[in-house]
């Protein structure tokens, strides 16, 4: 029985209680379950009976003893205790909980997935770094976090567009193209311009596919050396990240709404909302109105739309494309922007709490001998997405960078994360799994299989050990539904450690396989069972981080 199927189990129990007049007040839509600190008190426990008390007329205590009395009849509850001022601790028959390994394993892939989010239909842009640079380790951190929450909310039933918006427009993509001319004229780049080394090979590029670009007069030569230039970027940043494991559904390009008249649209669509007014030759939206601390413009006093002006008509474009929701992920220097998102969001007339999201990460830093190295897109004084990969490998990058909180700025030891020792998290985790592998290829080789999910005697599992380890496989459905909801893809990856954790303890204190001439006991088939399912589990929840499940290491 599983936390979720629990929960249904207690909430019926209160539903039964309420129609045969034992409590009075209203069924909770959600039951709360938990796993004790201290396993003595049970195998989950809830305080339902303290929320309900109040609503009862009664003491909290007495609350929870009619709920007891209920829960007591249950198939697969063996006991079920009252404890404090109301606590439900409840214990599951031994199959009961054993059962959750069978359930497991015959999920396979599936286990873990849940509806929780089913029906909405989401954008999510995340990474969306400007097209003037290959990927450094800023954009690196959101692409292996938006990949995992992708996954996280796709396993909770959402569905899932992934979006990289494409800055092809602006005075910056103009810089761009007079430093590859530059480059391509053998002449010192503008002050203003970009000086990395990958400004050269750029160029190279597209004078080799337009043999004649430099006949032409100098004014010419930009708009192709820009033009060309993005699409040669964009082609090395698509493949970059295809590389690195994060494929997007829709590169958005910021042209195509100044060529389609998207933003002319949306200025058209503001206006009429009431929200649009004119000054010092400049047309602005009120966003004050909506709690912005200033109003915007949105085409400059010499026509000139701005980029909020974009911005306004690209969220319209996400929502006639029929999105529920626009989830954006931002770099730490881009906070004070959500304010003014808000506000334009609130002035198309849709609900910002419902229909937008934001979410703002911090920095990472690589760091070298006890020090970050710095970064600098247009020096050319950066780390790339691929330099990291190469000191600590791609399983390693995409953990560490999922591994914690995006509130936290974070710093990714190439020392540490490329060691094959448990003190590198992602070792730790994924050798569990190789471990497990290696005991199920010994058992094959002794002849021993599973067999028939009904005949399996999962009773037997009885050593405190099992049920640590059984209670953790339960909980893996629960921990991806709430990390998803919170958009917390770390979540998975500590509770995976705990998971690697639990087995390995299970591991020294149980034994699996006979040794020598030992004989098979019957206990045998069913810690078999409940090493394929902590398989199962560890394979599921680095799949959501897009790391890979060794079977050999």
């Amino acid at each position: 029985m599983t936390p979720e199927q629990l929960s249904d189990v207690v909430r019926s129990a209160v539903a039964a209680a309420v129609e045969r007049g034992v409590l009075a007040g209203a069924v909770p839509d959600e039951v709360v379950i938990e796993r004790p600190k201290n396993p003595e008190h049970g195998d989950y426990a809830t305080n339902v009976a303290l929320r309900l008390a109040k609503g009862a007329g009664r003491p909290p205590r007495e609350v929870a003893e009619a709920l007891a009395g209920e829960l007591r009849g249950v198939d697969g509850v063996s006991r079920v205790d009252v404890a404090g001022p109301g606590f439900l601790n409840i214990t599951l028959a031994k199959d009961a909980l054993g059962q959750l390994a069978v359930r497991a394993v015959v999920a396979g892939d599936a286990y873990g997935r849940t509806d929780t989010l089913a029906g909405q239909r989401l954008n999510l842009e995340f990474v969306s770094a400007n097209p003037t640079g290959p990927v450094t380790l800023g954009s690196t951190r959101w692409a292996a976090v938006g990949d995992a929450l992708a996954r996280l909310l796709e396993a909770s039933g959402a569905e899932v567009s992934r979006e990289y918006y494409v800055n092809d427009a602006g005075s910056q993509i103009e810089r761009f193209g007079r430093s590859l001319q530059a480059v391509a004229l053998g002449r010192e780049v503008p002050e203003d311009g970009y000086q990395g080394d990958y400004v050269e090979p750029v160029a190279a590029r597209v004078v080799e596919a337009h043999p004649g670009l430099l006949e032409l007069p100098e004014d010419q030569q930009v708009p192709v050396f820009a033009e060309e230039g993005v699409a040669a970027m964009v082609a090395d940043i698509r493949s970059t990240l295809d590389g690195f494991g994060v494929h997007f559904d829709t590169f958005f390009s910021e042209r195509t709404l100044h060529a389609s008249g998207a933003l002319e649209k949306a200025v058209a669509r503001l206006r009429e909302q009431g929200h649009v007014f004119e000054t010092d030759g400049a047309v602005w939206l009120r966003t004050t109105t909506f709690g912005d601390d200033k109003d915007r413009v949105l085409v400059k006093a010499d026509g000139e739309p701005t980029y909020f002006a974009a911005d306004c008509a690209y969220y319209l474009d996400k929502r006639q494309r029929g999105f529920d929701r626009a989830v954006i992920m931002l770099g730490a220097d881009h906070s004070g922007y959500v304010g003014r998102y808000k506000a334009l969001v609130a002035a198309f007339g849709d609900d910002p709490a419902a229909n937008l999201e934001i979410l703002i990460g911090q920095l990472v830093n690589l760091v070298r001998n006890g020090e970050p190295v710095r970064m600098s897109k247009r020096k050319g004084n950066f780390v790339l997405l691929t330099d990291l990969v190469d000191a600590v490998g791609q399983d390693a990058a995409r953990y560490a960078l999922a591994r914690a909180s995006v509130d936290q700025q974070i710093d990714i030891d190439a020392d540490l994360w490329s060691r094959q020792t448990n003190d590198n998290p992602v070792f730790y985790v994924q050798y569990a799994h190789a471990r497990i592998s290696s005991l199920l290829r010994g058992a094959a080789d002794l002849g021993l299989q599973l067999g028939e999910a009904a005949d399996v005697d999962t009773a037997l599992l009885e050593h405190p050990r099992e049920g640590d380890l059984l209670r953790a496989i339960g909980e893996f459905p629960r921990v991806v539904a709430a990390a998803a909801e919170l958009r917390a893809p770390h979540r998975v990856a500590r509770y995976l450690e705990e998971l690697a954790g639990t087995y390995h303890r299970f591991y020294d204190s149980c034994r699996v396989l006979p040794r020598g001439d030992e004989e098979v006991t019957p206990v045998t088939t069913p810690r078999l069972w409940l090493c394929a399912a902590t398989a199962t589990v560890l394979r599921n929840g680095l799949a959501v981080l897009g790391v890979s499940a060794p079977e050999r290491m």
